[in-house]
């Protein structure tokens, strides 16, 4: 399957119309269907699975109902789900070309079961990926440890009553914005990452720009288990002042080797792939 335009998807020649709803693509389902039955009325087939799947059995639909452009140009509302919901939609395809996904699905369930016993396991998958995606060894190292620290550092929050992600969003943009005097979002605006784009911003970073988002969500972590601040107040301020830390840092260090630590460079797969480096720009 692979991306065409803001609009549609090709899978093996079949087009499959998508919308960006609530932060998230969201698929037609009858443009699914079709790719994967070669059905000539993939609605009938859609309705049929809808009845046998979760009508029958009085399940919350898994599907919502979005405008999407017609052959005649048009725009009705259609059947459309985000792609955890194209996942179970996938399971409940008797069909040949379903197969494949299913097999795929069951293997990723099981390596999850295997990592919940075994949680190493999962940070060596993990490694495989990032090598796969060519990041050179100690790149991954690096990000690996701030997955560690960036986990400590919620856990914390979570004991300190913050519990909702959109507030852990809040005070992780408060780090960034004293470390590197920009907000997660913004900084993904410098490196021209898409805002429609599901692209990690550390997976984008440079080594140095890791280590000091690391030092930031670590002080702050200390901070924290030192004051134990309540409430979004108390702890916005840790958040400020963790990331005032290694903003100063930051900034000492960008005055020794003459050049500054934020940097435009991105590792978006849609560019060739190279190692995101910390050498200055001729």
């Amino acid at each position: 399957m692979e991306e065409n335009n803001n609009k549609l998807i090709v899978f093996e020649s079949k087009k499959i119309r998508r919308i960006w709803n609530e932060e998230e693509w969201y698929y037609s389902v009858v443009d699914i269907i079709e790719a994967l039955t070669d059905s000539p009325k993939p609605r009938q087939y859609w309705g049929k699975i809808k009845s046998r799947e979760f009508v029958k059995f009085q399940l919350s639909p898994i599907w919502v109902q979005l405008k999407l452009p017609a052959k005649d140009g048009k725009k009705y509302k259609t059947d459309c789900v985000n792609t955890q919901s194209a996942f179970r939609l996938i399971q409940s395809i008797p069909s040949p070309k379903a197969e494949p996904f299913k097999r795929w699905l069951a293997k990723v369930g099981y390596e999850r079961v295997e990592e919940i016993e075994n949680p190493e396991l999962a940070q060596e998958r993990m490694k495989e990926i990032y090598e796969q995606k060519g990041y050179d060894k100690d790149w991954i190292d690096k990000r690996l440890r701030g997955i560690a620290i960036r986990q400590n550092l919620t856990d914390e929050w979570k004991e300190r009553g913050v519990i909702e992600q959109r507030n852990f969003a809040i005070l992780t943009a408060e780090i960034s914005k004293a470390t590197f005097g920009m907000i997660p979002s913004k900084y993904k605006e410098y490196k021209n990452i898409p805002a429609k784009s599901k692209a990690n911003l550390r997976d984008n970073m440079t080594d140095l720009e890791l280590i000091f988002t690391m030092l930031g969500e670590r002080v702050t972590t200390e901070i924290s288990q030192n004051e134990k601040p309540k409430g979004m107040f108390e702890n916005k301020k840790a958040a400020k002042r963790g990331g005032k830390v290694a903003g100063n840092a930051r900034k000492n260090t960008e005055k020794e080797i003459g050049r500054s630590i934020i940097s435009a460079e991105n590792y978006l797969p849609e560019k060739p792939l190279k190692r995101l480096s910390n050498k200055k720009k001729k």
